[in-house]
């Protein structure tokens, strides 16, 4: 049998949705993503392939959709039935920082999810009216994921693994658990920078705003309620 064989709602739900990498690939849809790149980015260790067979299965179930975007690029979109587990899912995230684990295992660090994250969660009516250039620096990263740059402006932001060429206004210098646990609501900015582990270096007035630029995870002020 490949479902439960059961005529219960939640049986039926967990059917789709319980499949491995299935709830992720749905977050990354409420969060935003659109063509396949973009979603496969917010699941960097799931197979491009395993990627399409649960694409194609929200077709098949009617929560998703595919269009043709700007430039003949191929979209997916949440259908009403997709964009009605909003809700469900958000929650379940909520359950999960609360009571789920006391914090962040090591293996569970990845300096460009998190900076993925970041890049969608710019808070954009908060920017000056012009370019700024922040690059994120990640000491105990991979190679590979050791520097980012994040280029700002009110009507785009972008992230870019390699430099981009523009003069940098920011750099943001950290290790790569020290800035999830600021990012998901675990340690505060300012004790962060006071205790040496994040540290920003460039003009004082992008400094001070930085923060106000960073809107955190959606579930940095759920407490955890878990201690052991």
């Amino acid at each position: 049998m490949s479902g439960y064989a059961q005529f219960c709602p939640i049986a039926k739900a967990t059917e789709v949705l319980g499949q491995r990498w299935m709830l992720l690939v749905l977050r990354e849809l409420l969060c935003g993503s659109r063509q396949f790149n973009d979603i496969h980015r917010g699941v960097p260790k799931m197979s491009r392939a395993l990627l399409v067979k649960r694409l194609r299965e929200l077709e098949a179930e009617g929560m998703a959709a595919r269009s043709e975007g700007s430039g003949g690029h191929l979209e997916y979109h949440l259908t009403a039935a997709g964009e009605a587990l909003r809700p469900i899912v958000m929650s379940l995230g909520e359950w999960g920082k609360r009571w789920v684990g006391t914090g962040i295992a090591p293996q569970d660090l990845d300096a460009s999810l998190v900076m993925w994250d970041v890049q969608r969660r710019i808070a954009q009516d908060a920017l000056p009216d012009h370019k700024v250039v922040i690059k994120f620096r990640f000491v105990d990263a991979p190679r590979r994921d050791q520097q980012f740059w994040l280029m700002l402006e009110p009507e785009d932001v972008d992230l870019c693994l390699k430099d981009p060429g523009y003069e940098v206004d920011l750099i943001a210098t950290s290790d790569v658990a020290t800035f999830t646990k600021i990012w998901l609501g675990d340690l505060g900015f300012r004790q962060a920078v006071q205790d040496g582990d994040f540290r920003l270096t460039g003009p004082r007035e992008l400094r001070r705003s930085f923060p106000h630029w960073l809107r955190l995870s959606p579930f940095a002020t759920i407490p955890r309620e878990r201690s052991s």
